[in-house]
């Protein structure tokens, strides 16, 4: 029986191929246009290279047609109603992928074609595609991407060969997921455009696969490490003056900043628009420059000597004062919320002559009136004195100002590092 059914195939594949040629397109009617039916099932994403803009695809395309040379009568043949044969031996559409981006050759020659009684032809055939697709990285790592994948006939136009797609989008059934993109659908479009080489209209299919990228890993990798950089950037400002590590601690982080930058610019494809996290990086940047360029005024302000000028009076009144008590910035023994009375430096004094002993001969041997050196030193280490304790209270205060103005600005930077990271984290939600 089986030695029977192999005769019969070898019959009928005599005398279909007997005067068949593969090189004309298979219509009765020349004037008739052959309709193609494309299916494609996407099984893998192989690669998304965002540099160069590559996309690359493991598909199952499958192409069916009716040809008319090629029908027979399953009575006549035993009741054989399909064969398959190499797909070499019959006509085959000339559809290729539009936007491909590599110029070998389609890898989906050598596999088979089931071939039925009416004609109908089924070509299912495997291929890894490259094709172009624009990236666009503004909203990196929460990015949704399109790419579109066209088919059509590169000689056939419409009126010799018309594409149409089987339902409204690529088959998912058998896709592997993706460890990056996360596959939201991919569908279907049928266009007829003119070119400007011919004058007959060109039908093809587009499949508009709809991606969007697991951001997990670069959250992890190069967000969430920029974040706590940034939020430890401010501390700067609560770090004591004497310490010495204040502008220290500012540059180190501005430069584990440009490190995971560069990082980023590796990866990301030379474009016009700035990715989020690359926003997000040259904002903190920025923060921590205007923060170390803060801290160095700020210790100019602490060490200031002897010689400065005392605090100005609107700077005692506003930051002294009420900024001070606002902050609860307070000296030893101060209750919090309440600030030392502004003083003012006293003047140094030259001693009272009129309330020390009368001038003038004094029949006294011992008088202190005859020890008129003893009172010019004296009057000397009084100045001297309170000169000394006027630039103390001057340096204090400028000490103070200082303190002020470093906690104003770590409710500022650190509220400013804050919000920027909260508004990168939501976009992850």
């Amino acid at each position: 029986c089986f030695g029977a059914e192999g005769r019969l195939a070898h019959k009928l594949f005599r005398d279909l191929f007997a005067n068949y040629t593969s090189a004309l397109r298979p219509v009765a009617d020349t004037d008739q246009a052959l309709n193609v039916t494309l299916e494609v099932t996407l099984s893998q994403i192989i690669d998304m290279d965002e540099r160069n803009q590559v996309l690359t695809l493991y598909l199952w395309i499958r192409q069916e047609w009716t040809d008319a040379y090629l029908q027979w009568d399953p009575d006549a043949y035993g009741g054989l109603d399909a064969i398959r044969i190499p797909s070499s031996l019959v006509w085959r559409p000339d559809i290729i992928l539009y936007n491909k981006a590599d110029a070998q050759a389609p890898a989906s020659a050598s596999t088979n074609v089931v071939l039925r009684h009416d004609g109908a032809v089924r070509w299912d055939a495997p291929a890894i595609t490259r094709s172009s697709c624009r990236v666009d990285v503004s909203a990196f790592p929460f990015d949704a991407q399109r790419c579109g994948l066209t088919f059509g006939s590169w000689t056939h136009g419409g009126h010799q060969l018309d594409v149409q797609p089987r339902g409204t989008a690529a088959s998912l059934a058998d896709f592997v997921e993706n460890v990056e993109w996360r596959v939201l659908g991919m569908p279907a479009r049928r266009r007829v455009l003119t070119y400007g080489c011919c004058s007959e209209p060109y039908p093809d299919v587009t499949f508009t696969l709809l991606l969007r990228r697991r951001a997990a890993a670069y959250v992890c990798n190069l967000l969430l490490p920029c974040v706590l950089i940034s939020l430890l950037a401010p501390l700067a400002f609560h770090l004591p003056a004497d310490s010495g590590e204040k502008v220290s601690l500012g540059v180190t982080v501005l430069l584990a900043l440009t490190v995971f930058q560069l990082l980023l610019a590796e990866s990301m494809p030379p474009a016009e628009s700035v990715p989020l996290i690359g926003k997000y990086y040259m904002a903190t940047m920025t923060m921590v420059t205007f923060s170390t360029a803060l801290t160095i005024l700020i210790m100019n302000l602490h060490y200031c000597g002897p010689t400065a000028r005392p605090v100005p009076a609107w700077a005692r009144a506003l930051l002294l004062g009420r900024l001070a008590r606002g902050l609860c910035v307070r000296e030893r023994g101060e209750r919090c919320g309440q600030s030392r009375p502004p003083e003012s430096a006293p003047s140094p004094q030259p001693p009272d002559r009129e309330a020390g002993p009368p001038a003038g001969p004094c029949h006294e041997p011992r008088c202190l009136c005859h020890q008129e050196a003893l009172l010019r030193h004296v009057a000397t280490i009084t100045n001297t004195f309170h000169s000394h304790r006027a630039a103390q209270r001057c340096h204090e205060d400028w000490k103070r100002l200082a303190r002020v103005m470093d906690r104003f600005f770590l409710g500022i930077f650190f509220s400013m590092a804050l919000v920027m990271s909260l508004l990168m984290l939501v976009q992850a939600l």
